[in-house]
C-alpha cells in the first residue's frame, strides 16, 4: 500500500517501482556521505557555510536525481545535460571546490545506483586521502611566504621605468612588473609588481625607501595574487 502510494501516474506493470524503505535507505547514506566529505574539505581549509552545506547535500540531491532516471535512457541523457550547466556564480571556484563537487556528485550517482558500501568506502578512502594531503602540505610551494605582491601609486609625471629597480634589487631576489593603469582620473599610475623576498620581515624597510620615491603615496604589499586561477 504504501509503495503504491509513490507509484508515477505514468508508471506501468513493466516499471520497476523502487521501495520506500529503499530509497530512504539510499538517501540517508548520501546524507552521511555527504556529511563526510564536507567535513574532509573543512580541514584546514578556507570555506564558506553556504559552499559546506553545498556539498554536503549534494550527494543526496544527486542520489535522488539518480533514482527518478531509473534506468530510462531519455531521461539519462537530460540529466547529464542538467548536471552539465551547474555553475556556482557567487565567487570563481578554485580547483579543491571542483574536485570536491565532483567527489560529491560521484558518490551521490554510485549511491543512487544501489552501490552503497562502494559509495561509503569511495567517500573514506578519498576523504582520508583529502586529509592526508592537508596535513602534508601536499602541493604547497616552499617559501611561500616570500611571494609578494606590491602596489605602488606614483604621480602621472614621474617616469617609472626602472625608477624603483635599486630598491627592489635591494629587498628581492625576483621582481617583475606586470600591470600598469592610470587611476583617480588619469592623474596617478598605479604599478604592479610580483616579487620574491630576500627574507621575511623586510617589507617596512622596503616601503619606507619606495614612500622616498613616490612622493609617499598610497603602497600595498600583500601575499602574491595569482591572476591566472587556481586551476
Amino acid at each position: 500500500m504504501l509503495n503504491s502510494l509513490f507509484r508515477g501516474i505514468f508508471d506501468t506493470d513493466m516499471t520497476n517501482v523502487i521501495g520506500v524503505t529503499d530509497f530512504l535507505i539510499c538517501v540517508g547514506s548520501a546524507l552521511l556521505i555527504g556529511m563526510i566529505l564536507a567535513g574532509s574539505y573543512m580541514w584546514k581549509t578556507r570555506y564558506t557555510k553556504s559552499f559546506v552545506i553545498t556539498l554536503a547535500m549534494l550527494p543526496a540531491i544527486v542520489c535522488i536525481v539518480i533514482m527518478m532516471v531509473n534506468g530510462n535512457v531519455g531521461a539519462g541523457v537530460a540529466t547529464a545535460g542538467a548536471f552539465s550547466l551547474v555553475r556556482f556564480r557567487s565567487v570563481p571556484g578554485s580547483a579543491k571546490e571542483i574536485g570536491a563537487i565532483f567527489l560529491a556528485m560521484g558518490t551521490g550517482l554510485v549511491v543512487g545506483m544501489g552501490y552503497i558500501g562502494y559509495a561509503f568506502l569511495i567517500a573514506v578512502v578519498l576523504g582520508g586521502i583529502t586529509l592526508l594531503y592537508n596535513r602534508l602540505d601536499f602541493g604547497e610551494k616552499k617559501g611561500m611566504t616570500l611571494y609578494k605582491t606590491l602596489h605602488i601609486t606614483i604621480p602621472e609625471d614621474l617616469d617609472f621605468t626602472g625608477v624603483f629597480d635599486n630598491i627592489l634589487k635591494k629587498y628581492t631576489d625576483e621582481s617583475e612588473l606586470v600591470q600598469v593603469k592610470t587611476t583617480n582620473m588619469g592623474s596617478l599610475f598605479r604599478l604592479t609588481y610580483n616579487l620574491k623576498m630576500k627574507s621575511a620581515g623586510e617589507e617596512k624597510n622596503m616601503i619606507d625607501e619606495l614612500r622616498c620615491r613616490n612622493g609617499n603615496l598610497e603602497i600595498t604589499v600583500s601575499r602574491q595574487e595569482n591572476v591566472t586561477g587556481e586551476l
